[in-house]
C-alpha cells in the first residue's frame, strides 16, 4: 500500500492540485491518503478572548468542512483516508505519522498566501521567503497599472 501524506488548509485548491493524483492511482495497489489540515492562523486579538476549548472547537469545525470535500474525492476509488488536524511543527507531525504508517510520499496543498511564510513540512524542504521584496514588487506593479490608465 503506498502512503501519501497530503498538507491542505483550502479544499478547493487542494482538489486542484490533487487531480492529477487521483486520475493516476485508478490502476495497482490502493493508497493511503493521510490527509492533515492546516486551520488558518488566528488573529492576536481573536485568539486573545477565546478560551483554548473555543480555538479547538473552531478548528475542528474547520477541519470537517474541509474534510468533507476532500474525502469522497480521495476514497472514489476504494483507497483509504485518514485524517489529522495539524500540530504547530509540521516537521514533526510528518515525522511521526511516517513512524506510524511507514514510507510515504509528502505533498504541500496548502495555498500560498501573500506576505505569509508558510512552515516546511520535513525538515529538508526549501523554504521560500517573500519578505519586504514581494510588498515592493506588488506596490510597483499596483503603480504601474494605475500609471497606464
Amino acid at each position: 500500500m503506498h502512503n501519501i501524506i497530503v498538507y491542505v488548509d483550502d479544499a478547493a485548491y487542494g482538489l486542484q492540485l490533487l487531480q492529477p493524483m487521483l486520475q493516476g492511482t485508478g490502476s495497482g495497489s490502493p493508497t493511503r491518503w493521510i490527509v492533515v489540515g492546516c486551520a488558518p492562523r488566528m488573529t492576536r486579538h481573536m485568539s486573545k478572548f477565546l478560551a483554548r476549548v473555543a480555538r479547538d472547537s473552531w478548528r475542528g469545525k474547520w477541519a470537517d468542512k474541509v474534510f468533507s470535500q476532500l474525502v469522497p474525492a480521495l476514497a472514489n476509488n476504494g483507497d483509504e483516508v485518514k485524517t489529522f488536524i495539524a500540530k504547530a511543527n509540521l516537521s514533526s507531525q510528518t515525522e511521526s505519522l511516517i513512524k506510524q504508517h511507514g514510507q510515504a510520499r509528502i505533498l504541500d496543498a496548502r495555498r500560498p498566501k501573500f506576505g505569509e511564510d508558510l512552515q516546511p513540512v520535513t525538515a529538508t524542504q526549501a523554504q521560500e521567503r517573500q519578505g519586504t521584496m514581494g510588498y515592493f514588487a506588488a506596490v510597483a506593479s499596483a503603480g504601474l497599472l494605475v500609471a497606464t490608465d
